[in-house]
């Protein structure tokens, strides 16, 4: 499942997320799940057609994530896998940032990030300029909608609805990502 917010310049994306096994032979190994969310770029493109067309919008490129995850053979709510990728290089995220204060309270966490975004477009490798500057007001206004998503998102998690591992067993050693983002 995927929820999009978007704003004028940036949107935050936000879907479950099963991992087969995502560092094979790292001290965390194993399945995970959960929750991915991603401050991202948005555009507009031009309409392609008359002004009742359906509008052309564009998920573009990442600025921050947050990866609310687990081991799968953790119990539900221990967050053990929970980290964020303050950097990206283009699409591709740098390493895992992992933080006590995250794992204490993944939603106040992420809702303190998401709240500052001047904070993490500057800690990125996007340009300031592309940016609009009624972006931050509108997303820290759309916070608690978003974590809203995000912990119905995990109630349907823990349901086992969502983030679940696919149907057909991988090839040994192949990595397996299943969710939108």
């Amino acid at each position: 499942m995927l929820y999009a917010f978007c704003f004028e310049r940036v949107g935050v994306v936000v879907g479950d997320l099963y991992f087969v096994d995502p560092n094979p032979g790292a001290a965390q190994e194993g399945p995970e799940r959960g929750v991915r969310l991603e401050v991202r770029l948005v555009d507009r493109p031009p309409l392609p057609g008359s002004i009742y067309s359906a509008q052309p919008i564009a998920i573009d490129r990442p600025v921050w994530r947050a990866d609310l995850l687990e081991s799968v053979d953790s119990p539900h709510g221990s967050f053990d896998r929970t980290h964020h990728h303050p950097h990206a290089k283009g699409w591709e995220p740098r390493r895992r940032h992992f933080e006590e204060a995250m794992t204490a309270d993944p939603f106040g966490w992420v809702g303190e990030q998401l709240s500052d975004l001047d904070g993490l477009v500057a800690r990125s490798d996007v340009d300031p300029a592309l940016v609009d500057p009624d972006d931050a007001r509108q997303l820290r206004d759309a916070v608690p909608e978003i974590l809203d998503a995000v912990r119905r998102l995990f109630t349907r998690i823990e349901q086992g609805e969502l983030a679940t591992a696919p149907a057909s067993a991988p090839a040994p050693g192949e990595p397996v990502r299943a969710g939108w983002l």
